[in-house]
């Protein structure tokens, strides 16, 4: 900033614009503390997070004053902060900036890049954090042996390959449902998931929960006030309303069916057998 502290905030996504000369953008919130900063900076500095930063997300995503005071980073292009710890780094040059209704446009001439391969990177996607993965259809374009024995299939047979394989297929017919019976997106889906055991839900503890960085958690929250499902007690407590309530448990309901018809295509041991497992791989890895 104009005092040379550094400044820092999460954006969900940004973008390339040109490869001669190397551009990016991303925009900012016209009503973020750190505006001026940003739009009166001469660099200013992309450090694209690994999946094992969840934290450091949340907190540059936090409104708190001091966001660096436990962050380790050094000083990079025009004293632009550039973190130690990263999947990928794009020091740039401001461009120009640009009007973009409630947001400030920033773009960016790339002067320095780096990148660690052996850091996957962390996905915002669907209001949610996630980690890439390669698309199925790209699997199964990808390989060359439809006939290989099952003995040899490493990526048919390995648990997280299997683990991702189940989620993508279960959530993909679970979502729909959930929209057309109940008229709530994933996003809403994991918070309520949530308020139905807890209904009265501090903001941080869903934060952590439902797997989204603060700012986008209150953005949800809001879309379910607006729809009567959920009301703020005080600035960091959500409480499921009537309607939430009954909302959750008619989603409870379909959830549970729709599990209940899965695992039925297995014998009655193998799928108590299954969820006792997983808990215990869960409690094991955590």
């Amino acid at each position: 900033d104009a005092e040379g502290n550094p400044v820092g905030v999460t954006a969900s996504s940004f973008n390339s614009v040109s490869m001669d000369p190397i551009l990016v953008l991303w925009s900012i919130d016209k009503g973020a503390h750190s505006l001026s900063a940003f739009e009166n900076a001469e660099n200013f500095a992309v450090n694209v997070l690994g999946k094992d930063q969840v934290s450091t997300s949340n907190n540059f995503a936090s409104r708190g004053e001091d966001k660096f005071a436990n962050a380790a980073y050094s000083a990079g292009l025009g004293g632009s902060p550039i973190l130690d710890e990263y999947a990928a780094q794009f020091e740039c040059k401001t461009w120009a900036t640009y009007d973009g209704g409630d947001h400030l446009i920033l773009v960016g001439e790339v002067i320095n890049y780096r990148y660690n391969d052996s850091v996957e990177p962390l996905v915002f996607a669907r209001g949610s954090y996630a980690v890439s993965a390669q698309h199925p259809e790209m699997v199964k374009a990808s390989s060359p042996c439809e006939t290989i024995a099952a003995e040899d299939n490493f990526v048919g047979d390995y648990l997280l390959y299997l683990l991702r394989g189940a989620y993508q297929s279960f959530s993909a017919d679970l979502y729909p449902k959930l929209k057309q019976e109940c008229g709530i997106n994933p996003e809403e889906w994991r918070i309520m998931a949530r308020m139905i055991s807890c209904p009265e839900s501090k903001i941080n503890d869903l934060t952590e929960i439902v797997m989204q960085p603060e700012v986008a958690l209150r953005q949800s929250a809001d879309w379910m006030v607006e729809k009567g499902l959920v009301e703020y007690i005080d600035n960091e407590t959500l409480k499921l309303t009537a309607q939430g309530t009954e909302t959750a448990t008619k989603m409870q309901a379909l959830a549970i069916k729709e599990e209940a018809a899965l695992l039925a295509q297995m014998p009655a041991d193998q799928a108590e057998h299954l969820k006792a497992n997983l808990k215990t791989l869960i409690e094991k890895l955590g």
